[in-house]
């Protein structure tokens, strides 16, 4: 049994320490800037000119506030449409045509308040804007006296507000010959369809452009935990990329076009920002080729996705059209699925964080929903996902829990050996090895299937951590967020004791599931007698506790699953140890233990 010990404290210490060492230290590295990258697709100047006519190269995006306060002061001012569909409010600037007021109605800021809601996109003039912006590049062809920019203020040609069923087109005349229109429209959750067309009636051809930004000024707030990511999020060509907000600053500099990171997609991709729930998405028609854009402007701390398309001729008397889309919203699996399939998104489920076991992770995700489409109360689901798992791999548990009940029984010989050859550790593993082979017993078979276990593991924690069902879940009882730590604290004695405990840190102040974690850790580890060797002991005397304070901060719903599977795990070794005709003595291992401590 001691060895089992000794195999099973391994298996765990090693498994974590290279899934988190791998995830800390070998992050996925931007790809840089190839020497040699064919930028002839891009518009002169490289950047899209928002916010300054075409032919100049602005320093930043225009809108900051550092960079053009009368564009700001405008944007206030400007004119905007509503818009109003079952998923989505907000509105759109006639300045600069811009998509950059945008709330989520069916998601509030904190729990029990429905007058605020989740704010996505913001406008210029607010503490961080955050907003998206189409338009049309001149280059040195001739842009025919001017592409519309961010000062440029449309008309509205058609509709009065934007919602599922009625779309809404931006007009803008430069006055020279071009004639551009914006046509958005939006469905009735997240996804908003854009055509831009310029029709040109200079009497000459004309070379444009098309783009699409998404930018952002200064750096989120973001959970800061490895095992998220939110930052810029693309795929190109079926490759998906993750980048960091702290890692856009190093991009290669590209002379007038500052810090980027450049890929050519040749058929299929998209762009964007995605946070813990929220992402906006720029996404080219399928099988259309772009210029896929990430890039950092420190003198506005600005950080922006750009998707850029080859210019295209427009002979005089014609018009050029462009349609892309762009995804706003909440990161709703079935909805985001739903759009890779009927629009033909490649990759656009992996915009998701699934993590290094996504081949789990993923189908994991697709059973809770499942159980939570049948028994309608996330912490329920959670405890159903649990006890299916525990049914899926238990061949696997029954047999380390054989092997554990097989150990069990040799452990008076063990002890018998351990006499015999004292502290000679050489003849005693020598010794150890020839026993179990003549009884039969493999001391890694327990081990294995623990190790086996440990991704399923983490797909799961993986699942509940990215999971959007999870926030502001209600449970029972005083658990009405299952995204945010247990509420209660042992300090008050769980609310038994009228006291306001809000000042305790939340590693002091736990709640009532943490303690539960702690207490059924403890009691699967009181199924067997504690390893005579002193370190192991200890360490295995102290894991409930540390777990229990670990994990006290964590989110109430990965806590009850850890209770859940914990307990359901006691009864699956304590049944099937007894089935091997082994009676685990859980009570005499607690009184035993309690006093070996007090003897000491």
């Amino acid at each position: 049994m001691e060895d089992q010990n000794k195999n099973m404290i391994l298996a765990i210490v090693l498994s974590m320490a290279v899934i988190f060492g791998w995830t800390i230290f070998f992050p996925q590295e931007p790809v840089p800037v190839e020497p040699g990258t064919d930028l002839a697709a891009l518009p002169e100047g490289s950047v899209p000119p928002i916010g300054a006519e075409a032919g100049t190269t602005p320093p930043a995006i225009a809108g900051s506030p550092a960079v053009a306060p009368a564009v700001q002061e405008q944007a206030a001012e400007a004119a905007r449409i509503d818009i109003r569909t079952p998923e989505l409010s907000g509105s759109i600037s006639l300045l600069g045509g811009r998509i950059d007021d945008l709330h989520l109605t069916e998601y509030n800021v904190n729990l029990g308040d429905d007058s605020e809601k989740v704010t996505l996109l913001s406008p210029t003039d607010t503490a961080k804007p955050y907003y998206v912006v189409w338009g049309w590049a001149g280059t040195a062809a001739g842009d025919g006296g001017g592409t519309p920019n961010a000062s440029t203020v449309w008309s509205l040609e058609s509709g009065s507000v934007l919602t599922d069923t009625t779309p809404v087109t931006l007009k803008w005349d430069n006055g020279s010959g071009l004639i551009f229109r914006r046509t958005i429209s939006v469905d009735e959750e997240y996804m908003f369809d854009i055509e831009q067309s310029v029709e040109n009636t200079t009497g000459s051809s004309v070379r444009l452009a098309p783009y699409g930004i998404i930018a952002r000024n200064g750096e989120p707030e973001t959970q800061g935990f490895y095992l998220l990511h939110e930052g810029v999020v693309r795929a190109s060509d079926g490759e998906l990329e993750e980048i960091k907000y702290k890692d856009m600053p190093d991009f290669a500099v590209i002379p007038g076009d500052g810090a980027v990171d450049i890929i050519e997609v040749q058929k299929n991709g998209w762009i964007g920002f995605t946070d813990k729930y929220w992402m906006t998405t720029l996404i080219p028609a399928p099988g259309t080729g772009f210029n896929s854009v990430a890039k950092y402007t420190a003198a506005t701390d600005t950080y922006q996705t750009d998707m850029r398309f080859a210019a295209m001729d427009v002979p005089a008397g014609q018009s050029a059209v462009m349609n892309t889309s762009l995804f706003a919203g909440a990161k709703v699996v079935e909805t985001i699925k739903g759009y890779e399939a009927d629009r033909g998104i490649e990759n656009f489920i992996d915009s998701i964080d699934w993590g290094w076991f996504y081949f789990i992770t993923k189908p994991m995700q697709g059973l809770l929903a499942w159980v939570h489409s049948i028994v309608g109360n996330m912490g329920f689901a959670i405890i159903g996902l649990t006890l299916i798992v525990k049914i899926l791999l238990f061949p696997l548990a029954y047999k380390s829990a054989v092997s554990m009940a097989k150990m069990k029984k040799l452990q008076p010989e063990m002890v018998k050996l351990k006499e015999r050859f004292g502290d000679d550790k050489q003849a005693l593993q020598k010794e150890t090895m020839a026993f179990y082979k003549k009884e039969g017993v493999n001391p890694a078979a327990g081990c294995l299937p623990i190790l086996i276990q440990i991704p399923i593991f983490f797909a799961l924690y993986k699942v509940l951590f990215v999971a959007i069902e999870m926030r502001h879940a209600p449970f029972i009882w005083w658990i009405q967020d299952l995204s945010a730590p247990d509420p209660s604290s042992w300090l008050n004695l769980f609310g038994l004791l009228p006291y306001d405990v809000s000042w305790a840190p939340q590693l002091l102040s736990i709640g009532l599931f943490p303690v539960l974690m702690g207490i059924t850790m403890w009691m699967q580890q009181k199924l067997n007698p504690a390893p005579t060797e002193k370190t192991q002991a200890m360490i295995l005397a102290w894991m409930p506790w540390v777990f229990m304070f670990m994990l006290g901060g964590f989110a109430s719903g990965l806590v009850i699953y850890w209770v859940a599977n914990n307990t359901l795990t006691f009864l699956q070794q304590y049944f099937i140890m007894r089935s091997q005709g082994v009676k685990p003595d859980v009570f005499g291992n607690i009184i035993s233990g309690f006093k070996k401590k007090n003897s000491e």
